[in-house]
């Protein structure tokens, strides 16, 4: 992955943010590339607005999948699907912005977006926005993780650097992985709903 942001640059991002959030099944971590190119200098605003268009663009192909294939939807995933389609129904826009910018499973919630034929054009926005914001956030905090790190080890240092932040990535996102996000949500909405009740 990490050759191809290198070789073709912000192409490159593009490709494997599409990928990242494309491969539903098999979820390729994109956003530790985008925190990794940030550590090594690279523009920040480019890098947000490379990573959004390819993960909207990813995103994308669930809602399609969800749209074309709304009769024949899985029942071992009817409980998720009707879940999520109540979560969009009552939060709209907000819900898909929030996904998009947190570590939320949105790579699953275009596929109810589509079967519910949510309009498009505010499904590519909220997601854009949401998926550039968190690019932006992940770009500046590598720049930012970077520098400390260069500071601390020095400038003969950046093999120390590089593997201290692949190691890093990959226990977060295996702990991201572990989470069951759907009982997060589901909890956290049962909680938003007695509030608005009082």
């Amino acid at each position: 992955m990490m050759d191809i942001a290198l070789q073709y640059q912000l192409l490159g991002v593009f490709i494997i943010s599409f990928i990242g959030t494309a491969a539903v099944f098999f979820p390729v971590p994109y956003t530790a590339v985008i925190f990794y190119l940030g550590l090594k200098g690279w523009n920040p605003v480019l890098l947000a607005a490379a990573g959004a268009f390819g993960s909207t663009a990813g995103e994308f192909t669930g809602y399609l999948v969800g749209y074309c294939g709304r009769k024949f939807i899985n029942a071992e995933n009817k409980r998720g699907m009707e879940f999520f389609t109540e979560i969009f129904r009552k939060y709209g826009a907000i819900a898909i912005f929030i996904f998009a910018l947190t570590p939320l499973p949105d790579d699953v919630i275009f596929i109810p977006l589509g079967t519910l034929k949510y309009p498009v054009l505010e499904t590519l926005t909220s997601c854009f926005a949401g998926k550039f914001l968190m690019c932006l956030i992940l770009a500046y905090f590598g720049g930012i993780y970077g520098s400390a790190l260069e500071k601390f080890f020095g400038e003969g240092g950046g093999w120390i650097t590089t593997l201290i932040t692949i190691i890093a990535l990959i226990v977060a996102y295996y702990f991201l992985m572990k989470i069951d996000w759907q009982s997060f949500i589901e909890r956290y909405t049962k909680r938003f709903e007695k509030v608005n009740e009082k």
